[in-house]
């Protein structure tokens, strides 16, 4: 699509699906060499193998630092990372009065402290490279709304905007920048086959662009946040909804 990333390398995690395939894609286009991280190992190999171009898969554990370290092993042999997107989570429907202790600590866990773990060893390599880098979290725009059945989700989404402004204070001496993303509804592989799906119809009556959301057009955001373009922009929070929440 553009040249405007060559030469740098991204690693998007949560990319065998969803908003992190469609990231990972517009990367790549942009001519990015992209780690597409997951879990789920054989999604991400078929995410990256249609994808194409400068892509590689990894199974990554995002709340294992010994899983992360590994990773960051290898992308440091092809030089190590000048892009980071924080995309994997787990997006829960459950009841407050159905939130446990096990439930609470799981969505923890894995939407903010597997950020933060991603985050330092991102950042770690960056710094140590003297690389400028771009850090860009995907956070929720349901922390805004205080979206029902989803109280664990939403504590940690919010958390991740906290984090990110703390990151741009802390992370800017280096040139490198921090951004948070917050997507509302998007028909994404995760969406359509969860309760969430049947949520479309009341979103769009509040969004001021009627429509669904897409995948790509968190994609879109990404990779502008990633480029040049965007160098002189940090510790802030994108809200990409459609004008649903307006703030």
């Amino acid at each position: 699509m553009t040249d405007r990333l060559a030469g740098k390398t991204a690693l998007v995690t949560g990319a065998a699906q969803g908003i992190g395939k469609a990231i990972a894609a517009r990367l790549a286009a942009d001519g990015a060499t992209v780690y597409v991280a997951d879990i789920n190992g054989e999604g991400a190999k078929a995410a990256a193998a249609a994808i194409g171009g400068k892509t590689k898969a990894v199974t990554v554990d995002i709340s294992d630092p010994k899983s992360v370290t590994a990773m960051f092993d290898e992308i440091k042999k092809v030089g190590g990372i000048d892009i980071l997107v924080n995309n994997a989570s787990i997006v829960p429907f459950v009841a407050w009065d159905d939130v446990d202790l096990d439930h609470w600590r799981k969505i923890i866990d894995v939407n903010l402290t597997g950020t933060f773990i991603v985050t330092r060893a991102a950042t770690d390599q960056m710094r140590a490279a003297a690389k400028p880098g771009r850090v860009i979290n995907i956070s929720s725009n349901t922390f805004f709304a205080g979206t029902p059945n989803m109280a664990a989700y939403v504590a940690a989404k919010g958390g991740v905007i906290g984090f990110t402004r703390a990151l741009a204070t802390e992370l800017g001496q280096y040139n490198i920048t921090a951004n948070a993303v917050t997507p509302g509804l998007i028909e994404s592989d995760g969406v359509k086959a969860s309760p969430h799906n049947g949520a479309f119809e009341f979103v769009e009556m509040l969004q001021a662009v009627k429509g669904k959301g897409q995948p790509e057009h968190i994609a879109d955001v990404v990779s502008f946040l990633a480029s040049e373009d965007a160098r002189w922009i940090t510790g802030q929070t994108l809200n990409v909804d459609a004008g649903m929440v307006r703030h």
